[in-house]
């Protein structure tokens, strides 16, 4: 990445400063992969706090992940609990990858890539249907121990507008530049402090563009009334 010492000292600092702001984090972790990439495609679009309330859902909902596996796409988004088009969408990803391991390992269960070493797990998750990297690298970090820093596009939106890396950089790139800055014991908790923040400011600005809209609407009103 270019200017990556500069960008460096930025990182370093911004790390050290999420640690004071936010409490250590205990690190996650799947002993099933498959439960790893359930989670990660169901987070992958939505907040943690909705990713987590969408997976008590499906606890509570479905009876294991071959049930998911074999549920109707309706009926997974439902309990995903957000907007249809993206729910619809999260649910068939699902789907698709849960019926892609079913066929290919006779077994929901992805355990058995445990046996075979981080690289060779990476490459077998990396042939799922319809997973993204975002997925393959959650479960890398989650279920294998691999030092990896999963990003959605809204981390690498937050990290951009920060001016955090070069503007210029790709995804691949700031992955890459990451893993060099950050060391695998403290991947989780980067990648944890990271999300948070970046969903803390989202958060932010949405209740400041509802109220900014509310308060248009008002003056509009009052208006029309005299």
């Amino acid at each position: 990445m270019k200017n990556s010492n500069e960008y460096s000292q930025k990182i370093k600092k911004f790390y050290r400063s999420l640690k004071r702001k936010y409490a250590k984090s205990a690190s996650t972790e799947h002993e099933e992969p498959t439960e790893s990439l359930v989670y990660a495609v169901i987070s992958e679009n939505m907040s943690e706090k909705q990713a987590h309330s969408a997976m008590k859902r499906f606890t509570n909902h479905f009876v294991d992940l071959n049930d998911l596996r074999v549920s109707l796409t309706e009926e997974i988004a439902e309990q995903l609990g957000i907007d249809m088009p993206t729910g619809r969408e999260t649910a068939l990803r699902l789907k698709t990858a849960l019926e892609w391991i079913f066929k290919k390992y006779n077994t929901i269960s992805l355990a058995s890539l445990k046996k075979n070493g981080k690289r060779p797990a990476k490459e077998a998750l990396e042939k799922i249907e319809s997973i993204s990297h975002f997925a393959v690298n959650y479960c890398m970090l989650t279920s294998f121990h691999g030092h990896a820093i999963p990003l959605t596009d809204k981390m690498v939106e937050y990290l951009r507008s920060n001016e955090l890396v070069h503007p210029d950089a790709d995804e691949q790139e700031i992955e890459g530049f990451l893993t060099r800055q950050i060391a695998a014991k403290d991947a989780y908790e980067f990648y944890y402090l990271l999300r948070t923040q970046g969903e803390l400011k989202r958060t932010r600005k949405q209740k400041i563009t509802k109220t900014k809209k509310k308060t248009k609407k008002k003056v509009t009103t009052k208006k029309r009334r005299k």
